[in-house]
This record gives C-alpha cells, structure tokens and sequence, in this order.
C-alpha cells in the first residue's frame, strides 16, 4: 500500500492529465445514456400485464395510444384537425367515427356502446391517436409535442405517452437547478465546519471526476430511469463526500508529523484508503440490496449509485491527493475558523446519564415504530406529478366526460366466438366501476363479415392471434377498488379464455402493489444482512453490528413514523428504498464512533471516558457529514414539483438528520452501558490485558 501511495503522489501531475482526459469520453457517454420515464415498464417481463402491454406495443401499436378529448368543436374544424394530426411523422392513425361511418349519419343511429365510447358529457367526443414507437421513444416524444401545437381550444390530450412526455420535460428543466441546490447545500456546510475557504471548491473539484465517470458508464446499462438520472448527483454528493473530509484530515495531522506535504500525502493516502474501503463497503452493500427488488427500477438505482460510491472512493484515492497538492500553497493561505464546534458538553451529559438517555429513546421508539406501520402508502404514480401537467388535465378530462379514469385492454385468442366475446363483455359489464365496454364482436354481432371493415379498424380489434376487449372504469389506478375490479376481471377473462391477459395501466399498478411489499421485505432483508455481515467482519464482534445496525434501523423508523403524524402520504418507491439509503449511507457515523470508542478503550480509559472522548472528538466530522448529506438533498425536496423525487428527497434529508443525532446522543450511551457484553462477544476487543474499568 505504501508503494502504491508513493507512486500517486510522484506522479501526481501525470494522474491529473489523465483524468481530466477521460472526463471527455466520460462526458459522451452520460450525454449519450437514454433515460427511461415509465415506471411500469421495470415491471418484470413474465406478468400477464405485461406480457399483454408487450403484445400491445408489437402487434397492435397501442401501447402509446392516447386521446384527445374535443369540446364542443363543429364537424368540419374536427376533421381538419385529425388530418393536421394524421401528417405528423411517428402517428399511425387518428382514429374517429369517420374512418368508418360517414359523419352525416346522426349518433343516434349508433349502437349504444358507440354512443357511449364516442361521445361524451360537455358535448365531447373523442379522437384515438396511435403512435408507432413506444410510449417512452425519442419518436413518441416528438410526436406528442407536435400534436400538442396542433390542437385547437377545448381540446385535451391525455394518455401514457401525454404524461410521460409532460414529466420529461418537467424533470429536464428542473435537473440543473437540483445540482444548483446539491452543490450549493454542501458548499455552504463545508464554508462553515472546514478551516480553508478554497477547501469546499476544492472537494467539490475533485467529486466532479467521480461524477461524470458515473453517469458516463451507464451507457453500458443501456438506460436508466429519471428518479436514478435526477437522484444520482444529489445521493453521490451527499454520501462521497465524507471520503473528501476523512482524506483532508488525516493529511493535515500528517503534516504536522512529516517532513514534506509529500510524505504527509503518502502517509494519510495508506491510512485513509482502509478506513474509506470499509466505510464505503456498507454503503455499496445497502445499495446493492436494492438489486433484491422484483421491480427492477431497484436494480438500476442500486448499480448505478453503487458505482458512483465505488468510484468516489478510487477518485479520492488517486485524484483528490493531486489536487490537495496542487492547491496546498492557497488552501494555507485562506485558512479561517471552523463555526462548526466540537459537542464537548454535550458529550459529558451523555457520558454522565447514559441510562436516562438510553431509557429516554426507547419510550421514544414506541410510538414512533407503531406509527411506520400505519403510515399511508399511495401507489398511483400519476399523483405524485403535479395535477397542473397537460397530461394529467387531459386523462382527468376523459374521466370528466367519458367515464374512463381507467382503462384495461383485455386479450382474449382469436378463436373465440363472436357470440363468447360478446357474452364475455356483458359479463364484464356488471363488474362494479366499469362504464364501457367495446369490442369488434359485441358491436357487430355474430355472424358478421369483417372483411367489409376498414384495415385501421381491424388492425385495432384483431392482430396477433388476438381480440381485443377495451373496458373502460370509473376508478383510479392503485386504489383498492381499481385493484378488486382488476381481480374480478381476470377471473372472468380466464374462465373464458385461460390465455386471456388483462393489461393496461390498471393491471399494472395492481401489479405494482402487489411487488413493491414484497420487495419491501427484500430489501430491508438483504441490506441489513449485507451491514451485519461487514461490520462483523470489520470489528470480528457478534454484538457490534447488532448495536450499529438496531441504532440505525431506529432512527429510519423514527423517518418512517414522522409522515403519520403530520398527516402525510409517501409514495411506494420511496418507503422502500428510504430504509436501505439511510441505513447503507449513514451506517458510516455509528462505524466512526465505535471505532474511536475502542481507541479510547485501549488507551486503558474507562467505558464512561471512552465514551466522552469518542462523542466529543467524532462529533465534528459527524456533524459535517451528516449536515452535508440533509444539504444536499433538502433542496431537491423544496423546490421539486415531482412529489415522487420530492418525497424521497424529504425522506433523506430528514433521516441524515436523525441518524446523526441518534449516533451522537444515544449511541454512545449504548456502549457504555453494553461495554461488557461487547467485550465477552468480540474478538481481541480490548488486546491491553489491563484496560481499565468503571
């Protein structure tokens, strides 16, 4: 290790030509790296809802289908509009009732079910607006802001690929200011606890490298979804920036000791480079738990933020020493007084009262931790987007006229009878929150020749050894009345048809519940087993990683509690990976208190001294990296008008905050009181025969 210290500081300017050298193909790449907006489709594949969208998206195209809701417009104004729409590159077909029927026959000639499908309240109708990429292509997007300039007043466009595109643009221009508030938060933290005033340039320098080579090499993950694109900056700021502060430290107590900055370099590289590997090791180890998610949105938070931690350890390793040496001469010169102040009195009342304050945060945790489990969960992902949107006005507006807050497209084999599928959709008719059903059989009758149809109709009704059933409901995705209603149609699509598939947005979400607790347990499974595992291995105790790991565990559930008592509402997404993200990224402070504790216990001192000094001489850096993890990422809860990243945001603010004052407060207090049991389950916990006892 000494040699490879040596070797970065000599050759020190060379790393630095490297690396900014490799910020260029680092920057392509990030450049390059598409970002996936749809939520549902980290589904995984093998689900009927799935499967069904797939075949959708292949056979039908009407996985980005959308509708445009027309108020009030004449005939001859509608008509030209759907042709303007009709020339727009990416659009198969703007289909109305004028593909098949001559306008001029009156609506009340219509069968019933067409009535009801085309016409709605607020003299409405509606226009069905295929488009041939996906619902999240680069063509689909274009083509929706295309559309967007081409309809009239009183029309409304909603739709999957209306709202996705609404959220792209959203999240686009609201990205930049999330680093604006990122950086800024930290800047500030780091003006007032460092003791140079180039210092958090400096850091914020050398955590640039790490960044751009992250989001560079997710080009080779060939996507990633826009919560990781967004939190990505935010997270690798607030949880890599602690390896900065560890680094500086140790080179400014090796200076005093050393003959040159150079050898002090080398020495606070060996140094720092074990303490920031295993430090870092648990914060890898709770994101990679997030891989354990059937929801593979987990998988790809989890990747990507975990190689964003692996690469901010090797930059602050390599390439932060060079840049520390190169400004050395500036950073003595702008030196000021740290504001941020050492917790001594604080760590003499802990040490003085361990077991009133131990006692204090256990009746403190009752409430708290039955609080988490009754906290409300919501699963519609459209709620957590602001209602203003286009998008969200459009598709509130086709449940306003129409009925239809939901639809479900059923599949059902071709080789069914006209007279099954049209028994099949007065069945699904009688289920409770339906309002339309159509289909080509139940509108035509048994025994009809559809060759006499249009090819864009048919397309639409019957394609890939499939039917297709369209059923519209009154109820909104992710509550518990859409999720009955989806059950009660599978059942009768199956009883059916045993091949029949039930999809659409509905379908989905229900899926998405029914994954998002399951992985909830699998993910706080997996990232509490990986943390007990390393810090069992770091520390060689039984009772260490339980004692760290319960005190974080503790304050996550004083995070996870606070939302019921204000009344608040978390989306899915956030209650689970909000366990495994504050456990994996301030597991940190609780590894840094009892590795000073054991220091202190060592030099012979008494649990209660060991405790004091600890609290005390830990508590700045605590305080720093702590306050510079809440500055990071409150900003983005505030100004955040996704209340998906603005929760999530919120939740990680808050619980840095927590975890922070539960390892300054009551874990110390823990250690002394468990010192005994400590020592009887660790290996060669204290190695002086005669340290000293209370």
């Amino acid at each position: 290790m000494k040699k490879l210290a040596r070797a970065i500081v000599k050759m020190r300017r060379l790393i630095l030509i490297a690396a900014v050298l490799l910020l260029i193909p680092a920057a392509v790449g990030a450049i390059a790296t598409p970002i996936n907006y749809d939520i549902l489709s980290y589904l995984p594949q093998q689900l009927d809802s799935r499967v069904g969208q797939l075949l959708l998206e292949t056979d039908y195209h009407l996985a980005s289908t959308n509708m445009i809701t027309v108020e009030g417009m004449p005939t001859n104004e509608l008509l030209a509009m759907k042709a303007e729409i009709d020339e727009v590159p990416d659009v198969l077909n703007t289909f109305w009732l004028s593909d098949v029927l001559d306008p001029a026959v009156p609506t009340e000639m219509l069968p019933a079910d067409v009535q009801q499908f085309m016409f709605g309240k607020n003299d409405s109708t509606i226009l069905i607006v295929r488009l041939g990429g996906s619902s999240v292509s680069e063509e689909t997007m274009q083509a929706v802001a295309q559309i967007k300039k081409i309809l009239r007043k009183n029309c409304f466009f909603g739709g999957i690929s209306v709202i996705l595109s609404d959220t792209k643009e959203l999240v686009m221009g609201e990205m930049p200011w999330y680093v604006l508030c990122a950086v800024g938060g930290c800047l500030l933290v780091l003006f007032l606890s460092l003791e140079s005033w180039l210092t958090p340039f400096l850091f914020m320098l050398g955590l640039l490298f790490p960044l751009v080579y992250n989001f560079g090499t997710n080009i080779f993950l060939g996507q990633v979804c826009f919560i990781t694109a967004s939190l990505a900056v935010v997270l690798q700021l607030g949880v890599t920036m602690d390896f900065s502060i560890f680094l500086l430290h140790r080179y400014d107590e090796e200076k005093e000791l050393c003959a040159s900055n150079e050898e002090a370099m080398e020495n606070a590289i060996c140094k720092t480079m074990s303490a920031i590997t295993a430090s870092s090791l648990t914060t890898i180890a709770g994101f990679l738990a997030l891989c354990a998610m059937q929801l593979t949105l987990g998988a790809d938070l989890g990747i990507v933020m975990a190689k964003g931690v692996a690469l901010g350890v090797i930059c602050t390793i390599v390439i932060l020493p060079s840049l520390i040496l190169f400004f050395d001469k500036w950073v003595e010169k702008y030196r000021h007084r740290t504001l941020v102040p050492k917790l001594t009195r604080l760590s003499h009342f802990v040490s003085k009262h361990p077991m009133p304050v131990v006692v204090v945060f256990v009746l403190l945790m009752i409430p708290f931790g039955l609080a988490q489990s009754k906290t409300d969960i919501y699963y519609n992902i459209f709620a957590a987007l602001p209602q203003d949107m286009p998008g969200i006005v459009g598709t509130n507006k086709l449940g306003e006229d129409f009925g239809m807050m939901t639809s479900h497209f059923i599949l059902v084999r071709e080789e069914l009878t006209a007279s099954q599928v049209s028994t099949l959709c007065d069945e699904i008719k009688e289920v409770d929150g339906i309002t339309q059903v159509v289909s080509l059989d139940s509108i035509t009758g048994p025994g009809f020749e559809t060759e006499l149809l249009p090819d864009e109709l048919m397309n639409i009704a019957q394609n890939g050894g499939y039917k297709l059933i369209l059923a519209n409901g009154r109820y909104k995705s992710g509550s518990d009345a859409l999720n009955a209603q989806v059950d009660e149609l599978v059942r009768l699509v199956k009883e059916a048809d045993p091949e029949g598939l039930v999809t659409g947005e509905g379908a989905m979400v229900k899926d998405l519940v029914e994954i998002a607790d399951e992985d909830f347990k699998n993910v706080n499974i997996w990232s509490v087993a990986a943390v007990l595992v390393i810090i069992a291995l770091s520390f060689r105790s039984l009772s260490v990683p339980i004692l760290l790991v319960a005190s974080i565990e503790a304050a996550i559930a004083i995070n996870m509690g606070i939302p019921y008592f204000i009344d608040d509402s978390l989306p899915f997404i956030a209650s689970i990976v909000i366990g495994t993200i504050q456990l994996g990224a301030t597991v940190d402070y609780s590894i840094l208190m009892t590795t000073r504790y054991r220091e202190e216990r060592l030099a012979l001192r008494s649990p209660k001294a060991a405790a004091q000094q600890a609290l005390e001489h830990c508590s700045q850096s605590i305080l720093t990296s702590g306050l510079t993890f809440f500055a990071a990422t409150f900003g983005v809860a505030v100004i955040s008008k996704v209340e998906l990243l603005k929760s999530i945001c919120m939740l990680i603010s808050r619980g840095a905050l927590i975890s922070m004052v539960v390892i300054l407060l009551v874990l110390p207090a823990g250690l002394m009181l468990l010192d005994g049991l400590i020592c009887r389950t660790t290996y060669h916990w204290l190695n002086a025969p005669n340290a000293a006892k209370e």
